[in-house]
């Protein structure tokens, strides 16, 4: 999570220069199109510089489903990203947890792609996969090649700048895979243990990358690598997740995880100048320490001052981007839809419950002027576009990702699952000083996302 105040990179997913080849978003249902519990005028005429604030849904918690914040073809595309062997026959890459970033290095912007991949035979990225892949490209309409590791591994996967599968280079000194991250096996699932979520930075001249051990593997959380090259690697863990992932274990997860195994997942970096921290889960962060190689120790991690729901849903995908001098604080939640007492559909990031049903899942936001807080009340910045990032490219617009979760809900359907786990991008549109806030680009704005 970079601030796009800092120096080297063009806002936190940095990247987006055009469109090469747009794919048409879904049709939306009529539910999500009669949706909104606010008024659904468009923002205020031509002469108005930013677009207008929409009103806040009372109660506080209910989800905005309306169309005007789903990526559609006007607003979004799906990356053109370089296709290995084993997605031929999908015909794209399939891809969890989209990252997308622009730094610019030695005076020329490079722009990075990766995210949560699965092996082929397997429907999803687990309870195995084969590690972490990166893409480049000279510009968001591409083209967008895979990382060329063919000088660190002659003859293995090209792209592949991570994996488990590589514990063989450790070296005294020298840790490439710690033994919590190798896999493993059991009677229940078989082969186990996954990398998700990566995230990677450009961060004071070195490429980090910050990703998850997934829920099958022997210890499950976040953890970070070093290049001691460049962005193909040869890549090294950092001294303080030889052990563990970072921050301390406690009960969570699914039942299968093992007692004690389960930290703090969704680590991502968040820089601003010459300091960098590290951003877990729903609410924690840590500063790390001058050298990278591990977080400042603290007897508790200490939480980003937020404006809860009551009760607060479970979220995933904390992330910190600056924009405009202000600091915003993204999660993904599930939009459960439910009944309203008048018989029609209600929308809210609810918690579980008999009879309310995994809809879309959001991205939701909150601004500050403290990167700890305290944090505004949340609003949504994108239907289904959970789980994602924020980034400014070379001309200076603002996107984010997405990637349609296939698990369950709108993408989940056998008629649209096909179209899910995409490495999507999508336009925003910032609301000008005083009002601060983010959206995904709403319809009739006047504006194409050529970028």
């Amino acid at each position: 999570m970079t601030g796009s105040d800092n120096g080297s990179p063009m806002g936190r997913r940095s990247l987006l220069a055009g469109v090469a080849g747009v794919l048409g978003a879904a049709a939306l249902p009529a539910t999500a199109a009669q949706a909104a519990q606010a008024p659904a005028s468009a923002p205020a005429a031509s002469t108005r510089r930013y677009p207008s604030n929409w009103p806040d849904l009372e109660p506080y918690g209910l989800a905005d489903a309306r169309p005007d914040l789903w990526p559609r073809e006007d607003n979004s595309f799906i990356l053109p990203l370089e296709r290995r062997p084993r997605d031929e026959e999908l015909g794209r890459v399939w891809m969890r947890d989209t990252y997308v970033n622009c730094f610019v290095v030695d005076g020329r912007p490079i722009y990075v792609a990766t995210g949560t991949t699965r092996v082929p035979g397997l429907e999803a990225a687990g309870p195995w996969n084969d590690g972490i892949f990166v893409w480049v490209s000279p510009s968001l309409h591409g083209p967008w090649r895979l990382a060329d590791t063919t000088g660190i591994r002659p003859g293995a996967e090209k792209g592949k700048v991570w994996s488990p599968e590589f514990v063989g280079e450790n070296r005294p000194g020298r840790t490439v895979v710690a033994p919590w991250q190798e896999y493993w096996y059991d009677d229940r699932f078989g082969k186990r243990g996954q990398a998700w979520a990566p995230e990677v930075h450009y961060f004071r001249g070195k490429w980090y990358i910050v990703a998850c051990m997934g829920d099958h593997s022997q210890k499950v959380g976040s953890f970070m690598l070093v290049s001691e090259g460049g962005v193909e690697g040869p890549y090294r863990l950092v001294r303080g997740n030889l052990e563990k992932p970072f921050g301390d274990s406690f009960i969570g997860g699914p039942a299968f995880i093992k007692p004690g195994a389960y930290h703090h997942i969704d680590g991502g970096l968040y820089s601003e100048g010459d300091d960098a921290w590290l951003v877990l889960h729903s609410n924690l962060y840590a500063k790390f320490r001058d050298d990278m190689e591990d977080i400042v120790p603290t007897t508790n991690l200490p939480n980003f001052q937020q404006t809860p729901y009551s009760p607060e849903p479970y979220l995933e995908g904390a992330y910190v981007f600056k924009y405009g001098g202000k600091y915003y604080l993204v999660h993904a939640a599930w939009d459960r839809t439910s009944a309203d007492p008048d018989g029609g559909t209600r929308y809210a990031y609810d918690t579980a419950a008999p009879g309310r049903v995994q809809y879309q899942y959001d991205a939701i936001i909150a601004v500050s002027d403290h990167f700890e807080g305290p944090y505004s009340k949340r609003w949504t910045l994108g239907v289904g576009a959970g789980h994602n990032n924020i980034f400014v490219d070379r001309s200076g617009h603002l996107w984010a990702t997405f990637f349609r979760n296939p698990n369950f809900g709108y993408w989940a359907d056998p008629s649209r699952v096909g179209d899910a786990a995409v490495p999507g991008v999508v336009r925003l549109e910032w609301t000008g000083p005083g009002s601060d806030r983010l959206y995904v680009q709403r319809r009739n704005r006047g504006r194409s996302i050529s970028g």
